[in-house]
């Protein structure tokens, strides 16, 4: 008999990741989780196949690192996990200027936060369509709708996962496979205090993980479509359309300022 599919999510150790799996577990989701820290990985599949009597598979793995989609996806064929949600949520930001950030590290997140994204995307894909079903969530950020000096890098990053998912979304809609763009604000995670941005006094403050992820979950539960948590995230992305673009840089570049 056909093993049932799993939800792969990458970045999966802690954070938005950790959050998504807990929550997929507790919907009964047999889980793949990927990501760096192995020992991490492997206590928290432990954890919820005790907890909620699912299958979970940890696999350890660098997605910024060149290949990384490819490897991961071949382990999956070798193991025979079949995948029909995907969370695409692995990725780092870094605050500063940007010819003063190490540039070895912007190119590692542009990999990580734009290729390992496609990739992964790309390779795990055509069973989706083949199958008629499926899922993808593409975390991506608020950040996404303009550019935000002293983060230029990773607000570009964040704007390509955007972009790509909404189109991505509509190429999908005859076929059967929902498409979820997350577009969180402040979330309190690693990500958001190693990134440098809890220095940063966000308008609103940071929200914890568990509520961005219920949106997403919500969203997917209604076919997919972007989302952008929190309603005071939402009315500064509808603001921020209608004034000049000469001032949003003002304003974002005042509150991300080194």
């Amino acid at each position: 008999m056909a093993q049932p599919p799993y939800a792969l999510i990458t970045g999966a150790s802690s954070g938005i990741g950790e959050c998504f799996a807990r929550a997929l577990a507790t919907r009964g989701r047999n889980l793949v989780l990927v990501a760096r820290r192995k020992e991490k990985l492997e206590s928290l599949a432990a954890e919820l196949r005790a907890g909620h009597g699912i299958v979970a598979e940890p696999i350890s793995s660098d997605m910024a690192e060149a290949g990384a989609a490819g490897r991961l996806a071949d382990t999956l064929r070798n193991r025979q996990l079949k995948i029909d949600l995907l969370v695409n949520n692995a990725g780092f930001g870094a605050r500063g200027r940007f010819w003063e950030l190490p540039l070895e590290r912007q190119s590692e997140m542009i990999r990580l936060n734009v290729l390992a994204l496609a990739e992964l995307t790309h390779l795990l894909l055509p069973e989706m369509v083949a199958d008629g079903r499926g899922a993808i969530i593409n975390v991506s950020s608020t950040s996404s709708f303009q550019p935000i000096p002293y983060t230029a890098t990773y607000a570009a990053t964040k704007a390509f996962v955007t972009s790509f998912s909404e189109g991505l979304r509509e190429e999908l809609r005859p076929l059967g496979v929902t498409v979820v763009t997350l577009c969180p604000g402040g979330t309190k995670t690693d990500f958001f205090r190693a990134s440098g941005y809890g220095r940063a006094k966000l308008p609103g403050g940071i929200q914890p993980p568990e509520q961005v992820v219920a949106a997403a979950l919500q969203a997917l539960d209604r076919r997919g479509g972007l989302v952008v948590p929190r309603l005071l995230n939402k009315l500064g992305v509808f603001a921020q359309r209608f004034l000049p673009r000469g001032l949003v840089l003002k304003v974002t570049g005042r509150i991300f300022r080194v």
